[in-house]
């Protein structure tokens, strides 16, 4: 079963990038999207064999998830309980043998004026999680705006403490791998460096590969043994993200 995470930064501009070419070459049987910036009915894209969810933000233009699915879910909810559901920020699938959690976790703001909220609804999804786990495995994906680790990032001597490599960041994100959870990429590629799947629009930083990694696949811990691949598709345009894929035996 092959899944594909996308931050694409705007469903209606990624529509006009090459979206549809990526969609069918990507080939999966889950496409998770986040930062979508748009309610229900704004655009659409109906590819043949898929269903698709969404939670969109109350806020026009901004957030939002999806996820285009070959299999239909057991039960679907949106937000974690009765908080961050304004934010259009998580979507939970349900299937007989797995959870899917597709996320689009808070960015922390220059000098780090949301990291208190950041925190907050880190600590609310790790133990949404670690709840879904407790019944069956899950796996975990998103724009999780965080490098976890000094290879995850181009410069981070010059980045230490900026938004999305800073210590408090990290450690939540420690804290949700020692929960129970796999980073999928470096659990097959320990020291693979310049692995990168977001760069600035700005000092032409794609170009020189001057990125961050910040999207990830997680699974549940026991399901180690059952993945297959985990790539990054850096060929893939259309947003300043690139999309990050994962095959597993489920």
């Amino acid at each position: 079963m092959k899944l594909v995470s996308w931050n694409v930064n705007g469903f209606r501009a990624v529509l006009k990038k090459g979206f549809d070419e990526a969609f069918i070459a990507l080939d999966a049987d889950f496409f998770c999207l986040q930062e979508t910036k748009m309610q229900p009915g704004q655009a659409q894209y109906d590819p043949p064999g898929y269903e698709d969810y969404w939670h969109s933000a109350q806020r026009k233009g901004y957030s939002g998830t999806a996820v285009y699915t070959r299999h239909e879910p057991l039960n679907i909810s949106f937000g974690l309980g009765e908080e961050h559901v304004d934010e259009g920020r998580v979507i939970t699938l349900e299937y007989p043998g797995f959870y899917l959690v597709n996320a689009y976790v808070p960015n922390a703001q220059p000098e780090l004026v949301r990291i208190g909220y950041r925190e907050h609804f880190e600590d609310a999804m790790r133990a949404h999680l670690v709840t879904l786990d407790s019944k069956k495995p899950v796996i975990y994906c998103g724009d999780l705006n965080v490098a976890h680790n000094e290879i995850d990032l181009k410069y981070p001597r010059q980045n230490r403490g900026q938004p999305g490599f800073s210590d408090q960041e990290r450690a939540k994100f420690n804290t949700l791998l020692q929960a129970g959870f796999t980073d999928t990429f470096r659990h097959l590629y320990p020291d693979r460096a310049e692995a990168y799947t977001w760069w600035s629009y700005r000092n032409n930083a794609r170009a020189s590969n001057a990125g961050w990694r910040i999207d990830y696949f997680l699974v549940s811990n026991r399901l180690q043994d059952r993945i297959r691949a985990a790539d990054i598709h850096n060929q893939v345009y259309g947003s300043d993200h690139c999309p990050v894929s994962l095959t597993i035996d489920l």
